[in-house]
């Protein structure tokens, strides 16, 4: 029995205890895994685009990460897996990335038209408006977008504080103010030739420079 006039101690000691760095970083990469589950699950059953009865190219990669990587459309290896960046191209960006110096663990890469289509244009743009869920729920802290179709689908969406990229390679500019964003050639076309190799990493390298300037956690 407690004194009276005394408080008795809470029969839920953490109720009022405030929540760690760690436990609140915990509650915001759950909350942004159930967003992509749920996202994935209406891509899924999305009717609008004709793709048939092929499911689309889903992201991959941390669900909260720091940088985002954005091509236009999928490659036949993408399609048959069903994930962005596999294959080939996912394979050159883990070199490049390690040559930077970056952890593959703090990036996520996506495609601004994720249905297998004979011709990406027939996308529908709703469905390609999608990135914009993407960008809310990953929150990077720079987007990586390859080439001029991504970077015109980009600037054709409604993201909120957005302002037009420019195609400027290798230059770092603001797409929010809470994002950055690296214009680089399209990864799926710089692999086959010396000179196309030497410009995309040129421009790609613009990321290491990027990163090592951040502030540590």
């Amino acid at each position: 029995m407690h004194a009276q006039g005394l408080p008795s101690d809470p029969s839920n000691p953490s109720a009022h205890m405030p929540a760690t760095d760690d436990e609140i970083r915990e509650k915001y990469l759950e909350r942004a895994i159930r967003e992509l589950n749920s996202l994935t699950r209406e891509l899924q059953a999305c009717p609008h685009c004709p793709r048939g009865q092929e499911m689309p190219v889903l992201g991959s990669g941390h669900p909260q990460a720091d940088v985002m990587l954005l091509k236009h459309s999928p490659l036949p290896s993408e399609i048959e897996e069903g994930v962005a960046f596999y294959g080939r191209s996912g394979g050159a960006i883990m070199k490049s990335l390690k040559r930077l110096s970056i952890d593959p663990l703090v990036v996520y890469g996506t495609l601004c038209v994720k249905c297998p289509l004979p011709d990406p244009s027939l996308a529908d743009p709703a469905c390609i408006a999608r990135v914009v869920e993407e960008l809310a729920i990953v929150s990077p802290r720079i987007v990586v977008v390859m080439g001029a179709d991504a970077l015109s689908c980009l600037n054709d969406l409604d993201i909120p504080l957005a302002q037009p990229l420019q195609p400027k390679l290798g230059e770092i500019q603001h797409l929010t103010p809470m994002i950055d964003a690296l214009y680089t050639p399209n990864i799926d076309e710089s692999l086959d030739e010396q000179d196309s190799k030497r410009e995309f990493w040129a421009s790609f390298r613009a990321l290491g420079e990027w990163w090592a300037a951040q502030p540590p956690y």
